[in-house]
This record gives structure tokens, C-alpha cells and sequence, in this order.
């Protein structure tokens, strides 16, 4: 998916980055509309790129083709970090991005190394190994969303890379079947043979069985802790921030939580969060949850690396003014809060009354 248009002037770029992702990606785009837009438009144009980047490699037929479209991956991150971006607006979007938020290219370049994985046709060992996949092809996507909304504390970086992997394990629980379609298996190989199942055998011949759903429930579960501790870094988030994140992990948990709704069968049945439920998750989102998780956890083997990535790059000059802005809301955001919650709720709920009606 080339993300292009003919107006390419900054704001022609923004506009065709949003209808994308409000083409490729209606979860994402239901919690975003909760997000201020000056977090929206870059959030929108970051993510627009990850769908490029993904898109590129899952489109692609044979294993040489997708072989080719990583390595012009990896040449068209360099070329945004250079400042030169390929001719294309979800590319001058995510260059324009990366330098004014100190994105360190270690980021989508480790999402490029997982899609380099499906490219390969990777298979994970155990749970340990599939987490170190899950942290590159969304970790590191949580890792840059953080930064847009300008975060760069450790501890608030660990619990948003624990929020992309636990997303990531619900997608992966959710499309078992369609994966297998495709000759792709992520489920932990030991833990389907402690079930019993034969992994090229499922993938030779995809059928759901009770052993298959206690997998698919094992999955979800440690979906659902590392949710948990996610739910703790949402506090260290701007104000303003806070419900889109709430939206996104509730929607994602909903999703779990229809797969179990479906007897963990996600081979014949592919699960689902409506359009009205997406708007409950949303208008609670408003609101957090009690949790006795810390956000001082600390983060996940498989996901430091991406911490520890930020931690070294120097925050860039077109933001050092950025902890006087810290400073600075603490006395201002919390009466925007107050003036804007109520608007913004009404916002949401008429804007997704009327996608919902479509």
C-alpha cells in the first residue's frame, strides 16, 4: 500500500495518511478520535508508515519478492532518516516525524526485522522467542507512539512496549486460522506439544480442537497480564492522551475476550468488537481502572533493547523545550481537562454514531 497522493504539500500528506488508516485500520482509527489532534496528525502519519512497511512485505508473493521488499525497507527508513524520503506521503509524513520527536532508527528498523521474520516464515520455539517477535513488529510501534505524544521516561516506555506485545498476542490468538491458511504459525511450539499437537501437521491440515482452544486460552492470558501491567503507564501519559490508550486496550481486550466467547475456536471463526461496543470501550476509556500494578516493572527481556535504544539518543532540538511543557501542564491540562473531557466525549460519540451508520 503506497500511501500517495498528488497534493504532496504537508497537509495533503496528513490528509492521505488518515484516510488510510481510516481504510486499514478501524480499531486504531475508533481510539484515535479520542486523541488531541496535535498527537492525532503525527500518530496518524507514523502509523500510516507501519502499515506501508507491513503491507509491502504481506503482499507479497513469494518468499524472494518479500526478501527484496524488506531490503526497501530498510533503504527507505535510511533515506527518511536522512532527510531525503521516498516520494510518497506516508514517507515524507514519517520523516518529518522521527526528527521532531527523537525517534531513534533502531525502532522501525526493528519493526523491519520482524517483518523480515514473516518473510522467513519464522516459527517460535516458546513463549520467550515470541515475545522477542512481538516487540519488534509492536513494541517498537508503542515505543514511537510514546514518543509522539512526547514521553520519553523508561518506565512509561516499558509499559507501552508491554501494551503493543499484549496487542500483538491477541492478534495472533485471533487469526490462528487464517494464519495456518497462509503457512504461518506463531503459537509457542512447546506449548503445542505439551497439547499434543503436531505443528506442521495443524498447519498441513487446520482444524479446531479442545487442545488447540487451551493453547489459544494460554495465549490470550499472558495477553491479558502483560494488559495489566500496561494499564499502570498510562497515568505517566498526558492528560488528554490517556483515554485514546484506554480505548485501543480495551477494544484489543475485547477482542481476547470474543475469542473466548467463540470457544477459543479462531480456525472457523474469525472474532470481532462492533462498532457499538468499540464505542463503549471508548466513552469508558474516559475513566481508568483501580490496577495494583507498578509502572517501575521492569520491562520485558525482549523489549529493552527498545528502551534502552531511546535512552541513548539525545532528545532532539526541536524539543528540548519539552520539559518546561511538562512543567507547564501540570498548571494548565488539568483545567483543559475539566473545559474539554465533556466536549470531547460528545465529539466522539456523534463521530462514531455517524461510522457506525455508515
Amino acid at each position: 500500500m503506497l500511501v500517495s497522493r498528488p497534493d504532496s504539500s504537508p497537509a495533503g500528506d496528513r490528509a492521505a495518511c488518515r484516510t488510510a488508516i481510516r481504510a486499514g485500520s478501524k480499531s486504531f482509527h475508533a481510539a484515535g478520535l479520542l486523541l488531541p489532534r496535535s498527537v492525532r496528525e503525527p500518530a496518524h502519519g507514523l502509523y500510516a508508515f507501519c502499515r506501508v512497511a507491513d503491507d509491502l512485505v504481506d503482499e507479497t508473493d513469494d518468499a524472494a519478492g518479500r526478501a527484496v521488499a524488506v531490503v526497501r525497507l530498510r533503504e527507505r527508513i535510511r533515506r527518511a532518516y536522512a532527510g531525503y524520503p521516498a516520494d510518497a506521503a506516508a514517507d515524507r509524513s514519517f520523516a518529518e516525524i522521527v526528527a521532531a520527536y527523537g525517534i531513534p532508527e533502531a525502532l522501525p528498523l526493528a519493526l523491519v526485522e520482524g517483518l523480515e521474520w514473516d518473510a522467513h516464515g519464522r516459527s517460535y520455539r516458546d513463549i520467550g522467542e515470541l515475545h522477542a517477535y512481538a516487540a519488534r513488529v509492536a513494541g517498537s510501534v508503542g515505543a514511537m507512539m510514546t514518543l509522539v505524544m512526547g514521553v520519553r521516561e523508561p518506565d512509561a516506555l516499558a509499559r507501552a512496549c508491554d501494551l503493543g506485545a499484549a496487542m500483538q498476542l491477541t492478534n495472533i490468538a485471533r487469526d490462528v486460522g487464517e494464519d495456518a491458511r497462509m503457512g504461518r504459525l506463531y503459537l509457542p511450539l512447546d506449548w503445542l506439544a505439551e497439547a499434543g499437537i503436531d505443528g506442521p501437521a495443524f498447519l498441513a491440515d487446520p482444524r479446531p480442537s479442545p487442545a488447540l482452544a487451551g493453547v489459544i486460552a494460554r495465549l490470550l492470558a499472558e495477553a491479558d497480564s502483560l494488559y495489566r501491567r500496561a494499564e499502570a503507564g498510562i497515568a505517566a501519559l498526558p492528560p488528554r492522551c490517556r483515554p485514546a490508550i484506554r480505548a485501543a486496550s480495551r477494544i484489543y481486550q475485547g477482542i481476547g475476550r470474543e475469542v473466548a466467547r467463540n470457544g477459543y475456536d479462531s480456525v472457523t471463526r474469525r472474532a470481532r468488537v462492533g462498532g457499538w461496543a468499540k464505542l463503549d470501550h471508548a466513552l469508558g476509556a474516559l475513566f481508568a481502572r483501580p490496577t495494583t500494578e507498578k509502572i517501575g516493572t521492569p520491562p520485558l527481556a525482549q523489549t529493552a533493547f527498545l528502551v534502552a535504544a531511546i535512552a541513548a539518543l539525545p532528545v532532539p532540538a526541536t524539543s528540548r523545550g519539552l520539559p518546561s511543557w511538562w512543567d507547564l501542564r501540570g498548571r494548565v491540562l488539568h483545567v483543559l481537562d475539566l473545559i474539554e473531557r465533556l466536549r470531547e466525549r460528545e465529539a466522539f460519540a456523534q463521530t462514531a454514531r455517524s461510522e457506525i451508520a455508515r
